[in-house]
């Protein structure tokens, strides 16, 4: 794959991350009341990045967990599933009297959302849920709108678009490669 071109670099995360912050503190009326799970892998960072944010803004330290969806991914067979490594989730409070709000890095067709959703009600009932992801890229296959974006990326199907985060990749941005 070829690197097209950069989309976000680090400063435009930031301010995109702390933009999604202030809309979910205001659409919740703060922050007491929600629970963060960020999507294995990316989506844990950009999870912890709003969870900082939110300490700074409202000090509020919000319950941050992780979600690993392996195992409720619809393209995978049950034979997939019996040998899939999966990491397990880390949820760190009681979410049924919790707004969870799913972090992930970029939406495309909804499956890894719709898996993530699966995910958080196998474990318990929370009071709502709600979708933050960084980049929305388009061509849903099923009926999923994030709550919060970060950026609206009109991209081609044969494009991939790649968030970058420190922690994983050694910088923070977004590209589009080709395929």
């Amino acid at each position: 794959m070829k690197r097209k071109t950069m989309i976000m670099d680090e400063a435009a995360l930031r301010r995109a991350v702390a933009r999604i912050t202030h809309e979910i503190i205001e659409r919740n009326q703060g922050a007491e009341e929600i629970c963060l799970l960020g999507v294995e892998r990316r989506g844990i960072h950009l999870a912890n990045m709003l969870a900082e944010n939110i300490r700074k803004f409202e000090g509020v330290v919000v319950p941050l967990g992780r979600l690993d969806i392996t195992l409720h991914r619809d393209d995978m067979t049950e034979e997939d599933k019996q040998n899939a490594e999966s990491r397990g989730h880390h949820i760190p409070c009681d979410i049924r009297e919790k707004t969870v709000i799913i972090v992930d890095d970029v939406l495309y067709t909804g499956r890894t959302a719709r898996a993530a959703l699966e995910a958080v009600f196998s474990h318990a009932r929370p009071r709502s849920v709600q979708l933050a992801v960084l980049i929305d890229r388009g061509h849903r296959e099923l009926p999923i709108r994030p709550d919060y974006v970060g950026k609206n990326l009109p991209t081609s199907k044969n494009e991939l678009v790649a968030v970058t985060v420190r922690q994983i990749d050694g910088e923070n941005g977004v590209y589009i490669y080709e395929k």
